[in-house]
């Protein structure tokens, strides 16, 4: 017998209890002829330090595979979807086999899925299934088999074809979990500067130092541009991409307008819409979308444009330091769009339910949350000393909300006027609750 062993990329400082792996054989080398479940422990090595771990998705993960036999972790390269899994499995015990997409070995295994998949049991991880979209016709057949005695926990990076394909093949069979950077929660309060300057990408944000951090951060966006997009199927020349990047970094925070950059950077405005829906479908890029209804009043339509990550942010932005970022033009948009994060994060909002509103008579909502009945207000004020201004009266009264909390960068909370009150965002997990 021939081993083909799982190759797992994970890079922790820290061993993972025993897992299974697969042995096959290879006297059929043509063809898959038999699969072997054996136990060997897998070992892991790296120079970061320990991951933090993140029990609020670890909970989330369980309860979707009790509910569904295929979750799907979503999220950008490196922002920790392979680590998570691994302290999924770490967790849960029992049989597990590991298949990882980017290994020739791992994607031999797979030329025949039902071949190679039908004799596992317990819970079957495919890392980078996005290399392999195909493979969801196949799991279809499996899941739908009388008495299946397997999930699938399948990670990659987002893709307009990894998610056509899992909607149409699996629909009812799958569900979503997607993975951000830290958060708040995760790392505590006290570190929310060195979160808001490095990210939350694991290795930016447990880099030794500022410019290490910053030079990982610089090579992800490298490889992102050189790298990932092509595998993802996207036929986009990298530096044109990294040119439109750089352009809607310096609109982070802005109501987008296509026709305006679209003249800025020499293209059709259905050309940057399209830009701009690529590095959103790949977490890059989050649109907020405007809310509007019939109050009488002229509003504005467009979304709202965020880099989701505020480390990648700053690179983008050429900023290194806490000095360069804090007398930078765009450091108060850089902590409204970490301060937005952080409040989308706490309230557990979905983005389906989470809007801006503004009119064209100057009102404005920074963000609005909608669940069910409830109806939250939120602004984000960079100063030790929030006010209440017209346009927070306005949007109280126009669009019903039970409340409106102003999060700001001072060190206490305290209510302003009813309905109203102001929220630290170094208090943030203790003065606002997550939606029911």
């Amino acid at each position: 017998m021939a081993t083909a062993e799982a190759s797992a990329t994970l890079r922790t400082a820290n061993p993972i209890p025993t897992v299974t792996l697969y042995s096959v054989d290879s006297r059929r080398p043509s063809k898959l002829s038999s699969l072997k479940i054996d136990r060997q422990p897998i070992r892991f090595r790296g120079t970061m330090r320990p991951m933090i771990e993140r029990t609020g998705h670890l909970r989330t993960l369980k309860a979707l595979l009790r509910q569904f036999p295929v979750v799907a972790i979503l999220g950008p390269r490196q922002i920790g979807k392979t680590t998570l899994a691994r302290q999924f499995v770490s967790r849960r015990g029992g049989r597990t086999t590991l298949f990882d997409l980017e290994s020739s070995e791992d994607l031999a295994l797979l030329a025949d899925p039902l071949l190679a998949l039908r004799p596992l049991k317990g819970l079957v991880m495919v890392d980078e299934v996005h290399r392999r979209p195909e493979l969801f016709a196949s799991l279809r057949v499996l899941v739908d088999e009388p008495r299946a005695a397997r999930r699938f926990l399948v990670l990659g990076s987002a893709s307009p074809d990894l998610l056509r394909q899992t909607s149409e093949t699996l629909a009812g069979r799958i569900a979503y979990h997607e993975l951000a950077g830290f958060t708040l929660d995760e790392v505590g309060t006290q570190e929310g500067s060195r979160l808001w300057r490095r990210g939350g990408f694991p290795r930016s944000y447990l880099a030794r130092s500022e410019p290490e951090s910053l030079r990982w951060r610089r090579e992800l966006i490298r490889t992102y541009l050189e790298r990932d997009i092509p595998s993802l199927g996207l036929r986009l020349p990298a530096p044109t991409l990294r040119r439109f990047w750089n352009m809607v970094a310096h609109y982070h925070g802005q109501v987008w307008n296509a026709s305006e950059l679209a003249r800025s950077f020499g293209v059709g405005h259905t050309t940057v819409q399209r830009y701009l829906d690529i590095l959103t479908e790949t977490f890059m890029v989050r649109q907020l979308q405007s809310w509007h209804e019939n109050i009488g009043k002229r509003q504005v339509k467009a979304p709202k444009i965020y880099i989701r990550d505020s480390g990648l942010l700053h690179a983008l932005l050429g900023l290194g330091t806490a000095r360069e970022i804090e007398s930078h033009p765009k450091v108060g948009a850089s902590w409204e769009g970490f301060a937005l994060d952080a409040v989308v994060s706490r309230l557990a909002a979905r983005p389906e339910e989470c809007f801006f509103w503004a009119t064209h008579g100057g009102a404005e909502l920074d963000l609005l949350v909608i669940r069910g009945n409830r109806r939250l207000g939120f602004e984000f004020k960079r100063t030790t000393a929030p006010t209440v201004t017209r346009s927070m009266r306005a949007a109280l009264q126009d669009l019903r909300l039970d409340e409106i909390a102003i999060v700001h960068a001072g060190s206490r909370s305290f209510g302003l006027v009813r309905k109203i009150r102001a929220i630290s965002l170094a208090r943030i997990l203790q003065d606002l609750a997550p939606l029911p």
